[in-house]
């Protein structure tokens, strides 16, 4: 056999090995059925090039923090565009404090965002960690809607929650059993 055909081979073989290893749709029927209910949804802010902040941070001030893109001031859109299309009723969006949170769910959630500290990002600060995943936990388990509860927050605090490193602008469908956040489902970006 020629190299050439042994290249061509062995690339027929990974095309096909690759096609039967695509991932199941994480936003399925019944996760948004689940939101139309009114679950809980925690969002990762949308997309914000880079990772953490600068060293001149300072809440309040936009032009000291890692902002969203031209990408996610559209997927933030969008977000709220697929709310909206399949009828899910939110209830109340929450937010960190951090403008790249605030714009997203501003974006998605026009005129119902409300800051809330419980989840903003203590990336930089994790002494903070414990006392602050057991605020945000004592808020989503207070939730019992009606409606759905959107919250947009970081990386760190929605791993801390529920042990997930979500993507920017995936939420992650949650439900409040026995006291215990359980997740059943994701939306993708």
């Amino acid at each position: 056999m020629t190299a050439a055909r042994l290249s061509t081979g062995l690339a027929t073989v990974l095309c096909i090995a690759l096609s039967t290893l695509t991932p199941a749709k994480a936003d399925t029927a019944a996760t948004w059925q689940a939101l139309a209910d009114g679950a809980i949804v925690l969002f990762r802010h949308a997309e914000a090039p880079g990772s953490g902040d600068p060293k001149s941070f300072k809440l309040g001030d936009c032009s000291t923090q890692r902002n969203l893109s031209a990408a996610g001031r559209t997927q933030s859109r969008r977000i709220g565009e697929a709310f909206r299309a399949r009828k899910i009723p939110v209830a109340r969006v929450l937010t960190s404090q951090w403008c790249r949170c605030v714009d997203t769910a501003e974006l998605a959630f026009p005129g119902q965002v409300v800051p809330e500290p419980a989840f903003n990002s203590f990336f930089r600060n994790f002494d903070r960690e414990a006392e602050q995943t057991k605020q945000a936990r004592a808020v989503l388990a207070a939730w019992t809607g009606p409606g759905t509860l959107v919250v947009v927050t970081h990386m760190v605090n929605i791993t801390a929650l529920t042990g997930v490193d979500p993507d920017e602008g995936e939420g992650l469908i949650l439900r409040v059993v026995d006291g215990k956040l359980k997740q059943i489902g994701r939306i993708v970006p």
